[in-house]
């Protein structure tokens, strides 16, 4: 069954290709739903797929990318929207 994740990624993660690293994995995990920097120093990710890849994703955003350094992940699943078509980096 397909879910919707919120995430807020806390640490060392913006300016260290965190956001490449999330989008590659989600990707490879066939999930939907973008990635983006937050002005107050935190990622944001949204994801739609199967709760089982969505739990996959969480783990690989715990462990972080080479530079990062994550301290926290705050998740919360939601019943999926849809209306997304890929895995972005979203630069609002």
């Amino acid at each position: 069954m397909s879910e919707r994740l919120e995430a807020i990624v806390r640490g060392r993660v913006q300016m260290v290709m965190y956001r490449d690293y999330v989008k590659r994995f989600a990707r490879r995990l066939g999930l939907v739903g973008y990635v983006r920097n937050l002005i107050d120093g935190t990622v944001e990710v949204i994801a739609e797929g199967p709760r089982v890849s969505l739990e996959k994703l969480v783990k690989r955003m715990e462990t972080g990318s080479f530079l990062s350094e994550v301290d926290s992940v705050e998740v919360e699943y939601y019943p999926i929207k849809g209306g997304m078509k890929s895995f972005d980096i979203r630069f609002e």
